[in-house]
């Protein structure tokens, strides 16, 4: 409910018992009137009157004298007069609403607000077929007192939840605060979605000139030769700075520390020159995920380069929208290159480097052309050569890997 009609419900509240009904059929058409377009719909929502009612208030404002239904003088129906709702003489008509309803309902039956996907010109032909003859418009009036309304699918699960989710939310938590407090770096890394490059239709609106919008490809086969991007992000929760590798061959665990290599290199190193650990918070897929063989070993790598240990904490499954590069970064470079076509790799890179916020965020991008294998396997000698420290609480989920120099 909108602030505009339950401030009008406020009013018909302390009004109604006071004024007859001629008198409230005026007030809600000098309401009405003051909303401008749109005003009777809000008023009749407010009120509970009928738009009917409404329109007779607003002509004998504007005739200056009583309308239709009111030429005798003081003619005012007593209390309760009128015509009865269909729900007041029909008492079945809203349970069998509810149970048309019921077979296409999603969402728990308990909250305020249910949705439906059944047509109300469908519902009131049904209705008619049970009994209870009701308009499309009738429809539509009940199915606003039920808590129903309109809506489109949202993407909001991501598979079965896991028993110890929460419980590895805190874990992270704790993590990042303990290695804040001693200043040493906290990243939150994932790849954001593969872009086509070329002449592509890219979502959302950009303005343009009147009747002179960006032309784009009809049909998004992939060009050969400008292939895809893929870009690989690092943020850096603390100083609220990002880091994006532009990779245009395959996303793999090589890519993904190379890119956190990048990072260190570039923005990491002059901001933390004394660290001696480094927490990574990462989803549990792809090419940083939890079971990946390739993804420790070069960390392992990296490790031993920088002489550093690194931690590590995953997200647990099905919930890779809680990293913080999701919604701190990776949101704003998609509103910063909407409705823009990816035609270059030299765009991607300047769309993302352009990308800031009011709470100040910077991002760096470059683009990496190296190419990645795919399919490399670890064998059981290489893992157990990795120095890794897995945590009592999820080890699978939480480990550190340390520089072989500190062995």
């Amino acid at each position: 409910m909108s602030d505009t009609v339950e401030k009008i419900k406020v009013k018909y509240g302390h009004l109604s018992s006071y004024l007859d009904e001629k008198v409230l059929r005026l007030w809600a058409a000098v309401e009405a009137q003051s909303l401008g377009r749109g005003g009777i719909t809000q008023v009749a929502e407010a009120t509970s009157l009928s738009r009917t009612t409404i329109y007779v208030g607003m002509s004998e404002l504007e005739s200056g004298g009583p309308g239709v239904e009111s030429r005798l003088p003081g003619k005012i129906r007593r209390a309760g007069g009128g015509r009865k709702k269909l729900k007041e003489k029909d008492s079945s008509l809203l349970q069998d609403l509810d149970e048309l309803l019921e077979p296409a309902t999603r969402g728990d039956p308990e909250i305020p607000l249910r949705w439906t996907c059944k047509s109300t010109t469908k519902l009131a032909e049904e209705l008619t077929a049970r009994g209870h003859p009701v308009s499309q418009r009738t429809v539509c009036d009940l199915l606003d007192e039920l808590g129903y309304s309109l809506q489109g699918n949202r993407k909001t699960k991501e598979g079965s939840s896991h028993p110890d989710r929460d419980q590895q939310f805190m874990h992270i938590s704790e993590k990042v605060k303990e290695l804040q407090s001693i200043g040493q770096p906290v990243i939150s890394v994932d790849t954001k979605k593969k872009e086509m490059i070329g002449e592509f239709k890219n979502g959302g609106q950009e303005w343009e000139k009147k009747g002179k919008p960006v032309e784009v490809n009809v049909y998004d086969f992939p060009d050969p030769v400008l292939g895809k991007a893929i870009p690989y992000g690092v943020y850096d929760i603390t100083a609220n700075k990002g880091w994006v590798n532009v990779g245009i061959d395959h996303d793999t665990s090589e890519f993904a520390v190379e890119s956190i290599r990048r990072w260190w290199r570039e923005m990491g190193s002059p901001l933390y020159p004394d660290a001696k650990e480094l927490l990574i918070t990462a989803d549990g897929g792809g090419s940083n995920g939890s079971r990946v063989r390739l993804w420790k070993l070069e960390l392992q790598k990296l490790a031993d380069e920088l002489g550093m240990a690194i931690n590590v904490c995953h997200f647990p499954p099905g919930t890779s929208k809680w990293n913080k590069i999701e919604h701190k970064m990776f949101s704003f470079i998609s509103q910063n290159w909407r409705g823009r076509p990816l035609i270059t790799r030299e765009v991607v890179v300047n769309l993302i480097s352009n990308t800031r916020t009011k709470k100040g965020l910077e991002i760096t991008a470059k683009l990496d052309i190296n190419s990645y294998k795919t399919g490399i396997k670890v064998s059981d000698e290489e893992l157990q050569k990795i120095f890794i420290e897995k945590d009592d609480f999820h080890g699978e989920w939480n480990y550190k890997i340390k520089p072989k120099s500190s062995h």
